[in-house]
């Protein structure tokens, strides 16, 4: 039975992709931070812990309940937008963004990328097309394309370490989505989104450097 790692499956696209991959009979791991997700998750079919994965010591507590895992996808979603102005940034602003957008990332990934070489499979960090460097065309959200930006380097350099041993590492851009974050105007329902993300993964051929997909699977520049 294929297994699959969902972090951050509390609502929105981690929730539908815990979903998706139970029906299609995946073994899915997934996290969540409070307790009452951690049982819908686990009343999902799914096998669920808590994190946060802001604090250090869950990070490591998680690295050991797994520690011996082989995963067929693993995919950090966890993230936040932050302030939805572009004024000057208030350092708690900075901090909550940056500790879960990134500093997270540059702990999780050296454990789960392991696991996810035994397989040879996917590595994916939920990115956005907002931290494309090259195809940026507005400024709008300039914490969170900063966020998303750094977040791509980190996915880069964990290929750079990992790729050679089996994992193909992607970051992911799920289109703009009918959630929480993304707002009830976005173009996209959850299902798609969730829908593209896998069928982008399933298709992806192996790779020791790290590629930028739309959900859709059509390349974004970095």
């Amino acid at each position: 039975m294929a297994t699959a790692l969902i972090i951050g499956a509390s609502r929105g696209i981690g929730l539908e992709l815990v979903r998706q991959y139970l029906a299609d009979g995946w073994r899915v791991i997934a996290t969540a931070r409070k307790a009452e997700h951690i049982d819908a998750l686990a009343a999902l079919g799914a096998e669920a812990h808590g994190l946060d994965v802001t604090n250090v010591e869950a990070v490591a507590g998680l690295g050991w309940k797994l520690d011996g895992e082989e995963l067929n996808v693993a995919i950090l979603n966890a993230g936040v937008y932050g302030p939805r102005h572009d004024g000057f940034p208030l350092q708690t602003d900075f901090d909550t963004v940056m500790h879960t957008n990134v500093l997270a990332a540059m702990r999780l990934l050296p454990i789960i990328a392991p696991m996810v070489c035994a397989t040879r499979g996917k590595l994916a960090v939920l990115s956005s097309k907002m931290g494309s460097l090259s195809e940026r065309a507005n400024p709008t959200g300039s914490l969170y394309r900063a966020s998303k930006a750094a977040l791509n380097s980190v996915l880069i350099d964990t290929a750079l370490s990992f790729g050679k041993q089996g994992a193909t590492c992607v970051a992911l851009h799920p289109g703009w989505v009918r959630t929480d974050m993304g707002g009830g105007d976005a173009d996209l329902p959850v299902e798609q989104s969730a829908a593209g993300i896998r069928a982008t993964l399933a298709a992806l051929p192996a790779s020791e450097q790290a590629v930028y997909r739309n959900y859709d699977g059509t390349s974004i520049g970095w």
